[in-house]
């Protein structure tokens, strides 16, 4: 029954894209589709239109894009308001009927993709240049980003890349065998590696938004590829070269969350310097979604996380306790300079707070916030109002600084270098940084996976990731890496003893700084897979309410149950 699902699926593109007209550009149904099978796209135009209406498709896995990473996690769940389909995916009971469960979104992306690769006239020069070099490079890393999108989803996927444009041609794709994540990782390696220095398009502002930020960078793309297939000196690579480059470097920046007044020497008001909106600095690359259903596909992420007057302020969903277990867990450092020049180190008090949340890390305190508005528990109007500072209706964010650098760190720890990996979250990594923080034999042998321009990276521009929530954590004494309580045989015994207790620590930070973004589920998924061991993910996600829930553990020690099933 899957099989001949999936076979109407594709079969259904494919006559979506014969015959629907591309009159009306707003829908992108079309952008392929007036040409023929031997036709190529020729002109500037065909191929921005074509370009855009990929991006368009994107739309319609944007949300779910978060939700199924978020809902099934440890770090949120669902109200009693919430929607029968997000409740079914936050108690892992998504069945084929569920909204969110449309595999026909993701291969909408795909066969487009395929179609433009195909048929676009690649080869066509200008003044010495290939015309549609950039867009080429653009729909690469869109087909290989959603195929990982896909398997993450779905596990097993089948994987074709040529678009698919006849009844035998859906069949036949059909009857291949399924591609895992590793085999879907390695293909788009190396399918995009050489595009890593092609320039990806410049089309200007686009209803008032950087174009510029709706094009996946592919170094990072090629970072978390290298990542989920287990290459982690590749990984670290890429992630390396895509955040120093000097042309375009990425900073991780000094914005943090604050409440210690270092004047008074008293912990006041907590706030932060961060933005998390597409239009910041932060934002690397986001789908674009419209300002009203009317022009197309609104993301509804604001509605299903926050009180607002379309859902009456029931927000659908709310943090879990184990996201404010995880948040409280960390010190707040605070340093402050005495008349003689001498520093002293304040860790902030845990208790009799003016809010519950600025318990340890404060990123949590900062973004969120609910307010009791009456005692009224049954009125139309929801009593409480909750705002989650993180959600940006003009798009859906993808990848963003602090959240590279994390992954970075973590391809670092996994390729045999803890110091440098550990200096990402407590000190960032800048020449000085490295200098100190970093031995000799680490920095040789890590060599260029570490070197950060001192013209361009320094104390003034760079952090550690912790310090975006506890303060001054390069002088947090408390907050260390791991060592072994006496001396091993080797230095490899050492690595061997500090990585999986760091990747823990890389873990709960990539919670601290990603939650409510969509990352969680598969974070906690990469490391289960990594060290074959189900209970990393179980064991995190039954405890949502503070408590074990036994059944949803048992459920989650069976991989198989970490999908979506496949129509």
């Amino acid at each position: 029954m899957r099989h001949k699902y999936l076979l109407f699926i594709l079969y259904t593109l494919l006559f979506t894209m014969m015959f629907t007209s591309c009159a009306d550009l707003v829908d992108t149904d079309s952008e392929f589709v007036e040409f023929q099978e031997d036709n190529r796209l020729q002109s500037p135009t065909d191929s921005v239109y074509s370009v855009m209406g990929i991006i368009y498709k994107m739309q319609a896995i944007a949300d779910r894009t978060v939700l199924l990473g978020e809902l099934r996690s440890d770090l949120t769940t669902t109200t009693a308001s919430a929607a029968s389909d997000l409740k079914a995916i936050t108690n892992f009971q998504i069945g084929t009927d569920n909204a969110y469960n449309r595999i026909s979104d993701y291969y909408a992306v795909i066969n487009n993709c395929n179609y433009f690769l195909k048929y676009v006239n690649k080869d066509l020069m200008k003044n010495g240049r290939r015309v549609f070099e950039s867009e080429y490079a653009a729909v690469k890393a869109f087909r290989a980003w959603t195929y990982l999108q896909l398997v993450l989803v779905y596990g097993q996927v089948p994987l074709f890349t040529e678009p698919l444009l006849t009844e035998e041609e859906s069949q036949a794709a059909m009857r291949q065998n399924l591609s895992d994540v590793n085999a879907v990782c390695n293909y788009f390696i190396d399918d995009i590696k050489d595009y890593v220095d092609t320039k990806l398009p410049v089309y200007g502002q686009i209803n008032n938004q950087n174009s510029q930020k709706f094009f996946i960078p592919v170094r990072a793309l090629l970072g978390d590829l290298c990542l989920w297939a287990g290459r982690y000196q590749e990984a670290a690579m890429y992630y390396h070269d895509y955040l120093a480059l000097r042309t375009d470097p990425v900073r991780t920046g000094i914005s943090k969350a604050t409440w210690y007044d270092s004047n008074t020497k008293e912990f006041r008001s907590a706030g932060n310097s961060f933005s998390f909106a597409s239009t910041s600095s932060e934002c690397l690359c986001y789908i674009p979604m419209e300002t009203s259903e009317f022009y197309g596909i609104k993301s509804e992420l604001d509605n299903i996380f926050n009180s607002t007057d379309v859902n009456q302020q029931f927000a659908q969903v709310e943090p879990t306790k184990r996201l404010r277990q995880l948040s409280a867990a960390p010190n707040y450092c605070a340093t402050y300079t005495n008349v003689d020049q001498s520093v002293d180190t304040i860790y902030a008090p845990k208790d009799n707070l003016t809010r519950a949340e600025y318990a340890g890390d404060l990123r949590f305190g900062t973004i969120y916030e609910n307010r009791v508005l009456s005692k009224e528990r049954f009125a139309r109007v929801s009593n409480e109002v909750q705002t989650i500072d993180k959600l940006n209706s003009a798009g859906v964010t993808l990848y963003r600084t602090n959240m590279v650098y994390l992954r970075y760190a973590e391809a670092l720890n996994r390729a045999g270098y803890p110091q440098s990996a550990f200096a990402v979250l407590k000190y960032g990594l800048y020449a000085d940084a490295v200098d100190k923080q970093i031995d000799a034999f680490e920095r040789q042998a890590a060599a260029n996976l570490i070197f950060f321009d001192s013209d361009i990276f320094n104390i003034e521009n760079t952090q550690g990731v912790h310090s975006r929530g506890c303060g001054n954590a390069e002088c947090d004494t408390l907050y260390v890496l791991p060592q072994p309580a006496a001396a091993l045989a080797s230095r490899a015994d050492t690595v061997a003893f500090q990585q999986p207790l760091l990747e823990d620590m890389i873990v709960d930070e990539m919670a601290l700084e990603g939650a409510f973004e969509g990352y969680r589920f598969y974070d906690l998924m990469r490391v289960a897979m990594r060290r074959a061991n189900p209970a990393y993910l179980a064991d995190a996600v039954c405890r949502r309410s503070g408590n074990v829930d036994e059944a949803l553990r048992a459920h989650l020690m069976e991989q198989k149950n970490w999908f979506l099933p496949l129509p």
